[in-house]
């Protein structure tokens, strides 16, 4: 897939993308850093019986992964927004 749009030049292309980019790391930065900081350790017990200290994991705890999937929907929403289109790839 690619992004397509009728009277972008390919120097405007590049720059709309490095904005839509930038704008995208930055609010996903943040919002995983905010999920992240909202947790805390949890005290559970395993099968044994001991007790330990485990970070909470899931879908929305993970900084890394929720982080990604945030920022390239955030990016796909700003190109989109710019009047871009994702096409397919000419095959080569």
């Amino acid at each position: 897939m690619q992004w397509q749009k009728a009277d972008a030049t390919p120097e405007q292309f590049q720059a709309d993308e490095q904005v839509c980019r930038q704008h995208a790391w930055r609010e996903a930065s943040f919002r995983a850093w905010h999920y992240q900081t909202m947790l805390s350790p949890v005290f559970v017990r395993d099968a044994t019986g001991r007790g330990l200290f485990v970070w909470p994991t899931g879908p929305m705890v993970d900084p890394y992964g929720h982080q990604l999937m945030e920022e390239n929907r955030l990016a796909q929403f700003c190109m989109e927004s710019k009047g871009y289109q994702l096409v397919p790839a000419p095959r080569q």
